[in-house]
């Protein structure tokens, strides 16, 4: 055991891996390539991937600012109400909006965050439009955002794409583009081994200008068709 009495993980022979925690905002650009990832490796190490909701608008909201329930319509927060409503009847439909929505904003340079064109991709996936609208009219889709943000914050989460593997919370990967194919096994290696060491908390690299360069060009579309600047708050 370590000094505060909490378990050590062993690194030599974990449990198998049979469910992840994947917490997003569908207007993060990074949180939408991670996604990409772990759909793909899901399949080829046979685990599901339990979507759950983050507010980046909430978690930087500045001091005398509406929080974004308190708005009539809140750019992530009312796509993630539309995530909700969906999550009740089928995680597999809710899974195909933020597909769906995600490629609109980050790939396709479509504004996704706006009510006619978030209406004009579920009537894409053969939905009834009025999905939208009954998402926005029943209150208790604010309810199913906070219960997932609040938890994953008094984890110690501060942004996405936040994953929950064997009970560790563990921000990212944070990569672009999203790796594919035995590469992509492997970065799920990398993160699977991770999460066996109870208090490894960051391993990072510095990004140069290159890297700052590849990825504003990754991300141009996003950044091109997005209504909002972005503020970070610092992170712990």
């Amino acid at each position: 055991m370590d000094r505060d009495g909490s378990v050590i993980k062993s690194a030599s022979s974990p449990e198998t891996v049979t469910s992840v925690d994947f917490y997003f905002d569908i207007i993060c650009p990074w949180a939408f390539q991670t996604s990409l990832w772990i759909r793909e490796v899901s399949q080829s190490f046979d685990f599901s991937i339990n979507w759950k909701f983050f507010s980046l608008e909430e978690i930087n909201r500045q001091t005398g600012k509406k929080h974004p329930w308190e708005r009539e319509w809140s750019y992530g927060w009312s796509m993630l109400r539309i995530c909700a409503y969906l999550r009740r009847e089928s995680p597999a439909k809710m899974d195909s909006f933020y597909l769906k929505a995600g490629n609109a904003l980050h790939q396709d340079g479509r504004k996704a965050h706006t009510i006619e064109v978030s209406k004009d991709l579920i009537e894409e996936l053969g939905w009834d439009r009025s999905i939208v609208d009954a998402a926005l009219s029943d209150a208790t889709t604010h309810d199913d955002i906070k219960m997932d943000h609040d938890h994953i914050v008094g984890r110690g989460g501060f942004g996405v794409p936040t994953l929950v593997v064997r009970d560790q919370p563990i921000f990212g990967p944070v990569i672009t583009p999203a790796p594919t194919g035995e590469l992509g096994n492997d970065l799920w290696r990398l993160v699977e081994l991770w999460s066996r060491f109870g208090h490894l908390y960051e391993i990072r690299r510095p990004k140069t200008d290159l890297d700052l360069a590849h990825i504003a060009e990754s991300f141009t579309p996003y950044l091109q068709n997005r209504d909002w600047k972005t503020i970070q708050t610092e992170a712990p």
